[in-house]
């Protein structure tokens, strides 16, 4: 992510339940994949879930973009 994204982020994640939910998410999902990544064998099983997660932490994380976009229009605003 960009800085200046993380500093969004930053600022209103306190005041924005739903950007805060997605960007826990994210990091959870991000977690979960890096605990797949440190694995030498993947069952098929596991190559499922984490291809799921994957996809979840995509779906987040264009919420989060959506989100952003958000406050980057009234940051631009100002």
């Amino acid at each position: 992510m960009e800085e200046k994204d993380l500093k969004l982020i930053e600022q209103y994640s306190p005041l924005d339940d739903e950007l805060r939910l997605y960007v826990a998410e994210h990091k959870r999902f991000e977690e979960i994949l890096e605990e797949f990544n440190r694995r030498a064998y993947l069952s098929p099983e596991d190559e499922m879930e984490q291809k799921k997660i994957k996809k979840l932490k995509l779906k987040g994380r264009d919420k989060i973009e959506q989100i952003l976009s958000k406050y980057r229009n009234k940051e631009s605003e100002k």
